[in-house]
């Protein structure tokens, strides 16, 4: 939904603004989505005596699978902010079809990289509770956000998003990029 001034489409913030509002984004999301809640969730496990089903902690592989899930996350944020001219909130969106970057790859990055990071986060903590309350998001996503997302891009982006749609998969990277 793009904000509107008067009856006409507010002008789009400049590239440096979009990415300072979609990094306040990406700090926000990770403190509520990959801090606050797993540490609710790693609570929870210990206090309903679940604490014995932790598995060793595998703290690299959750440092490293954390790390390259940011990376995707960070990257696939400035693309949207800087080609797409607006950030991932539904509330200040992109206003161009975004198909570069890790875009050319895989319909949804940000999910992908959001989900790899809770994962990595359960791994770091040794906690299986964690590790399905990140993997709970993937279906949540599916069913929930990615309809109503992609309606929203067929109705502002028309032909050029159905392609694109066509040739990339949600969850699966494509191995050649995607050229429009």
């Amino acid at each position: 939904m793009m904000g509107y001034i008067h009856g006409r489409e507010a002008a789009p913030a400049s590239a440096r603004y979009n990415l300072l509002k979609t990094w306040a984004q990406t700090v926000v999301f990770w403190g509520a989505f990959l801090f606050l809640l797993p540490w609710g969730v790693w609570e929870l496990e210990s206090a309903l005596g679940f604490g014995a089903w932790r598995f060793a902690p595998w703290e690299v592989l959750g440092a490293v699978l954390f790390a390259l899930g940011g990376a995707l996350g960070l990257t696939s944020g400035a693309v949207m902010a800087v080609k797409g001219r607006g950030t991932p909130l539904p509330a200040d969106c992109a206003r161009e079809l975004v198909v570069v970057g890790p875009y050319r790859y895989i319909r949804n990055p940000m999910a992908v990289a959001g989900l790899s990071q809770g994962v990595a986060v359960g791994l770091f903590l040794g906690s299986p509770l964690v590790v399905l309350y990140a993997l709970a998001g993937g279906p949540l996503w599916h069913f929930l956000v990615r309809p109503w997302e992609e309606t929203d891009l067929e109705r502002r982006f028309g032909d050029p998003y159905r392609a694109y749609r066509a040739a990339v998969k949600c969850w699966l990277p494509r191995v050649r990029g995607y050229r429009s």
